[in-house]
């Protein structure tokens, strides 16, 4: 089970307990103080080092049995594709010292065979699995998917370099090519090397395997040499308890995610296809009618002069004419804002959407169903966002728009794995204005959340002067849009525009939260002041954001940054929390022996699958581990829902 989270603030000694209890410690200690100290070690060249081609059975028995002593090794794949649930191993390599790695071919014609007659992934399976032996990897989550579908799953990972350098300094390029170059003076093989690109590209499996084995052994002894180095920088940043305990741990349930998969219902979508085609072409066609001539919607330079030149909405709208640009006049939804409201404005925009939802979501989803599992498989990326925040990719399940008809409609097409299962959506209630309250320590805001308040109606009520009960929707909406907006920078600027209101309203309602609210406005203040003086902000739990931007001499660059250094401790932790009740409940879940599933993590909210008899135990387990995560200044509350659908659930 994962260790206390009290770790993360309070027991150094838990911290020394587990990094003893997974050998860390140790493992660390093979490493000479040479390797360990300057950016710049002297680096293995393929001159200096010594690659073993594993081309028999004797060698493979000779591999198997260092690696059984070695006391902890790197492990790297190449394969036919960068989808690691669609990849075959073309081959494995290992490195467990300095200078020197091995690789084992999988392609061998006649084939390799261990003693046994085992294949080579059959035959080095019991050491992959074996917990007291670590494994380093760089990107691990995906050689973990590719070996575990070749049938040797992956156990006692020890070491990731990729997520290592994220915490440490989570602005620069995490990739091995990157690393090599800038902590080893290595400058790696290029892929492109051996497999080409464009339409000439081929697959690893057709390069000739003494290549793949410089290329494969480079991959492994580089990553082992990086590990001691990213250990360093980890403690230098003051992040390897977070390191340990979260993003570690994390990367082995995001495995299992990815490989649980989403069944979407290709049915559904289909029929969706087909209902926003129509609305297109009735949008296509009142655009038309208003417009008085057929046109590309797709064309800005044949919209501009549509717009702005023959319906002149400018006037119209009474706003004052927009500068063209050296491309002519922008057509882009923000600079179309000011006209919401004009019929052809509205009408164009709502084709925008429609035309975007069905290309992201409605047409291309199917494309990534998976020929074996007929489910969706996305990615998620544990080093996506500086404020780590996790990204989802191929397909990106984050972004589909919840709080549009057309969004909750594509919802409605993810759902149970099989008849008699359900789908779970557990939503963290106002996360990040709960942490601002926690970080703060705004007496009034951190009492309307310990009220169970609706926290907008009471802000809205002591900005305005006026009992919670008198609060109109309307008010309520602009203590709404500023309870947010705080947390991005949002000035009387932006906010009288969002607010369709006067520049002095909107300053005067900024005053008035803040005479409300003092405490957060101290708050923000020396967040800035703290984030200036240490070039860097970090969250609740010690992950940090460098902010060079700050000192930048373009202002536009330090307001955003100001912006940035005010709203990422709150957005980060909030994904901190998320992430260790995701390790908690997974933990919990087969600790419980549950059949159902973690499908889907979407910032504040996770999508799981059940049983439907699992359903009451697995609703009472995700509040329990989700609310009860970390102790706040103020509860945390955990919306859950169920239903045949994910728009449904959520």
């Amino acid at each position: 089970d994962p260790p206390s989270w009290k770790i993360l603030t309070q027991d150094e000694e838990h911290v020394r307990a587990f990094c003893e209890e997974h050998n860390f410690n140790s493992l660390a200690e093979r490493f000479s103080s040479g390797t360990t100290t300057g950016k710049e070690p002297e680096g293995s060249p393929a001159s200096e080092r010594t690659d073993h081609l594993v081309n028999t059975t004797k060698m493979l028995v000779q591999l198997r049995d260092g690696l059984q002593k070695s006391g902890g090794f790197a492990v790297d794949t190449e394969t036919t594709s960068l989808d690691p649930l669609r990849a075959e191993l073309v081959g494995m390599s290992f490195s467990w010292q300095k200078g020197e790695a091995w690789y084992v071919p999988c392609n061998l014609n006649p084939p390799l065979f261990g003693p046994k007659q085992e294949t080579p992934v059959e035959f080095l399976a019991p050491v992959l699995a074996d917990r007291t032996i670590p494994k380093v990897g760089q990107n691990g989550k995906y050689d973990a998917h590719v070996l575990e579908r070749a049938g040797a799953p992956v156990r006692g990972w020890g070491f990731d370099t990729m997520l290592a350098h994220f915490l440490a300094d989570p602005l620069s390029p995490h990739n091995l090519d990157a690393l090599a170059l800038r902590y080893l003076g290595i400058r790696k093989i290029a892929t492109q090397e051996l497999i080409g690109k464009g339409k000439d590209q081929i697959t690893m499996a057709e390069v000739p395997i003494e290549k793949v084995a410089r290329y494969a052994c480079e991959d492994a002894e580089n990553t082992w040499q990086l590990f001691p180095l990213m250990q360093k920088e980890l403690e230098e940043a003051e992040t390897e308890a977070l390191f340990r305990t979260m993003e570690m741990p994390l990367m082995e349930v995001l495995q299992r995610m990815e490989s649980a998969g989403v069944r979407v219902d290709p049915d559904r979508l289909a029929e969706m296809d087909r209902r926003l085609a129509a609305r297109m072409a009735s949008l296509e066609a009142q655009i038309f009618d208003l417009a008085g001539e057929e046109l590309n919607l797709q064309s800005p330079k044949q919209l501009g002069p549509l717009l702005f030149d023959k319906l002149r909405i400018q006037e119209e709208a009474g706003v004052k004419r927009p500068r063209k640009t050296k491309t002519g006049w922008s057509t882009s939804a923000a600079a179309l804002e000011p006209y919401l409201g004009l019929p052809i404005v509205d009408a164009l925009l709502s084709f925008r959407r429609t035309a975007k939802l069905r290309g992201t979501y409605v047409e291309a989803l199917p494309k990534w169903i998976h020929p074996q599992t007929g489910l969706i498989h996305t990615c998620f990326l544990q080093t996506g966002a500086a404020t780590g925040r996790l990204a989802s990719h191929d397909p990106n399940l984050q972004n589909i728009p919840n709080r549009t008809e057309e969004g909750r409609e594509i919802r409605r097409a993810f759902v149970p794995l099989r008849r008699g299962w359900t789908l779970l959506s557990a939503d963290y209630s106002q996360i990040e204005l709960r942490v601002v309250a926690h970080l703060a320590d705004d007496p009034t805001l951190s009492k309307a959340f310990r009220d169970g308040a609706d926290v907008h109606a009471r802000t809205a009520g002591l900005v305005f002067g006026v009992a919670e009960k008198e609060v109109t929707p309307e008010m309520r909406n602009r203590a709404k849009t500023i309870n947010f907006g705080i947390l991005y920078g949002m000035g009387p600027h932006r906010l009288a525009r969002e607010l369709k209101i006067s520049f002095g309203e909107a300053r005067e309602f900024i005053d008035a939260y803040f005479r409300a609210m003092p405490r957060v406005r101290e708050w923000l203040d020396a967040t800035l002041a703290q984030a200036e003086e240490d070039g860097e902000v970090r969250t609740l739990f010690g992950r940090r954001r460098p902010m060079p931007e700050l000192q930048s001499a373009d202002g536009r660059l330090r307001a955003a940054a100001a912006n940035a250094a005010v709203n990422s401790p709150v957005q980060g932790t909030a994904a901190d929390l998320i992430k260790m009740a995701m390790i908690q409940i997974d933990a919990r879940m087969h600790r419980e022996i549950l059949e159902g599933r973690m499908l889907l993590q979407v910032h504040d909210e996770l999508l799981f699958d059940c049983p439907q008899e699992e359903v009451e135990t697995l609703t009472q387990l995700v509040r329990e581990e989700m609310e009860g995560v970390a102790e706040l200044k103020v509860p945390l509350q955990v919306e859950i829902g169920t239903g045949q659908d994910w728009a449904e659930a959520h």
